[in-house]
């Protein structure tokens, strides 16, 4: 595929994909009028945990994870939706989301700003507060900087159109202060995502099971070579359930093309959020289960639990680097607005459990399993 061709059809592109779905839509009931709004909101949250790879004499800890602000608001039909995130104890503060949103009719509804990539499971592909290892790669609750639509004009389908023309804005205190994973440079490939597309399509096959397939296309470009390679990703997911089970699959095949400053075809890349850097298996296949089952009780100001198990693994695709797993059983607590996630996470070549730099590139073949013990309370407001 000629990128640069494409990106610089890119305006009219997007005018054209515009049209199209407007007039597809065009003989549907015109929208209610909205009454203007500002509504504030945010949230608390802490953590108390207890890690298995460390010889820190003061774990088990309780620290501050996070504070958030949030906006919503409406004026003359047009939406404002904007999340701004603290991290105090890992010194960082940055963007969640901030974008402008317009309903062109009850099926076409676009957003302008900093939004989430439609890719894979929506919202999550995950029960716990870990995660599962696609957004530790950019490949779940992504967010980027461009132009999306959803539109929803076809029976049982949600369709998907994106375009980002970069990632999300840099946070403090420098380039890898972010709360999603993206491609960062590094002292030997200078790198940096640019003009990416996305399409997604979710079927209601029933009342209770969704089928869904993503692909995504885009350009890792070398700032010092002044050239691009493409990087794509396709994924497949089911989401269902039955009763009081939930339960998210989802297979996803990437491959994250870029060279280094010298010209030589990368075997990892270097990836960060949080202020954060790790290196990631440019190419790799992640297979994504997770099953939970919800309780609803009354036990004082507590109204459900949740107990779930999530699992997935990253198996790479160069010779020689090994798997990267990540094993989640735990349980979520509701209390109106206050959310307890207690988790007992288990990872292997994992970066967030006990592997650091290059546990999700090539790993280590004498890896050993390592856990760490959360209890993230959040209040919500």
């Amino acid at each position: 595929m000629n990128f640069r061709k494409l990106c610089k059809n890119i305006p009219s592109r997007i005018f054209l994909l515009v049209v199209f779905m407007t007039l597809g839509t065009v003989v549907s009931v015109a929208q209610e009028i909205k009454e203007d709004y500002v509504k504030f909101g945010g949230a608390l949250r802490y953590n108390i945990y207890d890690k298995s790879w460390t010889d820190d004499k003061t774990d088990p800890q309780f620290a501050w994870d996070t504070w958030r602000l949030n906006v919503d608001a409406r004026t003359s039909g047009v939406d404002l939706s904007f999340e701004y995130r603290f991290y105090p104890g890992d010194d960082t503060h940055f963007l969640h989301h901030g974008y402008l949103g317009y309903a062109f009719n009850e099926n076409l509804y676009m957003k302008l700003g900093v939004t989430q990539v439609p890719f894979g499971i929506g919202k999550y592909a995950s029960h716990c507060w870990w995660f599962q290892m696609p957004y530790y790669i950019g490949l779940e609750d992504d967010y980027d900087a461009g132009i999306t639509f959803e539109y929803k004009g076809i029976k049982n389908l949600i369709l998907d159109v994106a375009y980002f023309r970069q990632a999300e804005p840099q946070g403090s205190p420098n380039f890898s202060a972010r709360y999603s994973y993206d491609i960062t440079s590094s002292d030997d490939a200078s790198i940096k995502e640019l003009n990416q597309f996305n399409i997604r399509a979710a079927y209601q096959l029933t009342k209770n099971v969704e089928l869904g397939v993503s692909g995504q296309v885009g350009q890792n470009y070398n700032t010092v070579l002044e050239e691009a390679e493409s990087s794509t990703a396709f994924a497949g997911h089911v989401v269902a359930n039955f009763g009081k089970f939930n339960f998210k699959g989802e297979y996803i095949r990437y491959d994250y093309g870029a060279k280094d400053n010298l010209g030589n075809t990368l075997d990892k890349v270097q990836m960060g959020a949080y202020s954060y850097d790790y290196n990631v298996a440019a190419k790799a296949d992640v297979y994504v289960a997770g099953l939970a089952y919800s309780m609803d009780v009354e036990f004082g100001p507590i109204s459900n639990v949740q107990a779930y198990v999530d699992y997935s693994i990253i198996d790479k695709r160069k010779a020689g680097f090994k798997s990267s797993q990540h094993l989640i059983p735990g349980f979520l607590i509701t209390a109106g607005s206050i959310y307890t996630y207690v988790d007992w996470a288990f990872g292997k070549n994992n970066a967030w459990l006990g592997a650091w730099t290059d546990g999700l590139a090539e790993g280590s073949p004498d890896a050993d399993w390592e856990n760490r013990f959360n209890v993230n309370i959040g209040y919500y407001f």
